[in-house]
């Protein structure tokens, strides 16, 4: 089985110990390569959704992209980003919620170190 076919099959588990998932260091978003540190912790994988966690050190800017293939759905849980969403630019801090719709560019760029939620639908590993 490959880390992609783990990272999406059905978590089987009602409950998982988020504190026994590791962070898997990224490379590359959607192909392109990231400019900064990243490490994601998926979670849970359900039937049609992903929900991870993205740590973002300070200073990371995601490559724009797009995906046509699912939705997005972000909370900010700590630090400070820059989220660009089709070429609107917003500060996002703790609590605030944003998505990214399919087909639509976006990106994200590090003010603080940060802590991320996202629930992707339908699951999709878009890392690597």
């Amino acid at each position: 089985m490959t880390n992609t076919d783990r990272a999406l099959a059905p978590t089987k588990a009602d409950f998982v110990a988020g504190t026994e998932v590791p962070v898997e260091p990224v490379s590359a978003i959607e192909g392109a390569r990231e400019a900064g540190h990243l490490g994601i912790k998926a979670l849970m994988v359900g039937e049609g959704v992903l929900v991870m966690e993205a740590h973002r050190e300070k200073g990371l800017i995601d490559p724009e992209h797009s995906h046509d293939d699912h939705e997005s759905i972000c909370y900010l849980v700590r630090g400070r980003m820059r989220v660009v969403i089709d070429g609107e630019a917003f500060i996002a801090e703790p609590g605030d919620i944003w998505k990214h719709r399919p087909g639509v560019p976006h990106y994200h760029e590090t003010l603080e170190d940060s802590l991320q939620i996202e629930i992707k639908s339908p699951a999709r590993k878009t890392w690597s």
